[in-house]
C-alpha cells in the first residue's frame, strides 16, 4: 500500500490536473480484487483427495480411519497455507484475476458517481495491486475524443511500474499523462470540483 506521503502527492497532482480541464479524475487502489477463498480451498481439497491413491505406495499399511484423518490434516494445513497472499495469487488463473478486477473497476466507476459528472467527463484510474491490474475507464464525454489506444499505452507503463514495486511513482506518472490528454480533450472552462481528489483505497 502507498505511504501517506504518496497519497498526499496523488491528491495534489489530481488537483493540479483538474485545474486545467473540465474532466473529473478519481483514483482507486485495491489491495486485491477478491480474497479468492473458494479457489484456495478447492486447491487444498483437490490435493488432499490425491493423497488417497498415493497411500498405496507407502511402505507401511494405514487403517481407513488413519488415512481419513491424514487427509483432513493435509486439507486443513493446505487451506491455511494457501491463504498466504503471494501463494494464493499463484493459484488463481490469470483470467479469473482479471475478470474479478475488471468487475470491481466497473462497480467503483458507478459507486464513485463518475457517470453523473457534468458533461459526462468522469475518468477512473483503477488499480488492483495484487493482480497487477490497471484499468482506465472514461465516461462518454471523454471517450468521444480520446481513443482506447491512448489509455492502453498509459496502462501498460503503469503495470510495468507496479511489477517493479513502484506503485506510488506509477500513480503520479499516470495521472500526469492522463492530465495531458484531458487538457486537450476537455480544457478548463469553469472552476469546479465535483468528486474527491484523494486516493480511494480499498483494503
Amino acid at each position: 500500500m502507498l505511504t501517506s506521503e504518496y497519497r498526499r502527492r496523488v491528491a495534489d497532482t489530481i488537483k493540479e490536473v483538474e485545474a486545467r480541464t473540465d474532466a473529473e479524475l478519481v483514483t482507486v487502489l485495491a489491495r486485491t480484487a477478491d480474497n479468492y477463498l473458494y479457489i484456495s480451498t478447492l486447491w487444498a481439497a483437490f490435493l488432499a483427495l490425491l493423497l488417497a491413491p498415493l497411500l498405496q505406495f507407502l511402505p507401511w499399511w494405514l487403517e481407513y480411519q488413519q488415512a481419513f484423518t491424514l487427509q483432513w490434516i493435509l486439507f486443513i494445513a493446505l487451506a491455511v497455507l494457501f491463504r498466504w497472499r503471494p501463494l494464493t495469487m499463484r493459484l488463481v488463473p490469470k483470467k479469473v484475476k482479471y475478470w474479478r478486477a475488471s468487475n470491481l473497476a466497473r462497480r467503483q466507476f458507478l459507486q464513485q458517481e463518475l457517470h453523473s459528472t457534468q458533461g459526462r467527463l468522469g475518468l477512473l484510474i483503477f488499480v488492483a495491486e495484487a493482480e497487477h491490474y490497471v484499468e482506465i475507464l472514461a465516461d462518454r464525454g471523454l471517450a468521444e475524443h480520446i481513443s482506447n489506444d491512448n489509455w492502453q499505452e498509459i496502462v501498460e507503463n503503469f503495470i510495468h511500474e507496479i511489477k517493479r514495486g513502484k506503485t506510488g511513482e506509477a500513480f503520479l506518472h499516470c495521472i500526469e499523462k492522463c492530465g495531458e490528454l484531458l487538457q486537450e480533450a476537455a480544457p478548463a472552462s469553469a472552476i469546479k470540483n465535483e468528486l474527491p481528489n484523494h486516493l480511494i483505497i480499498l483494503d
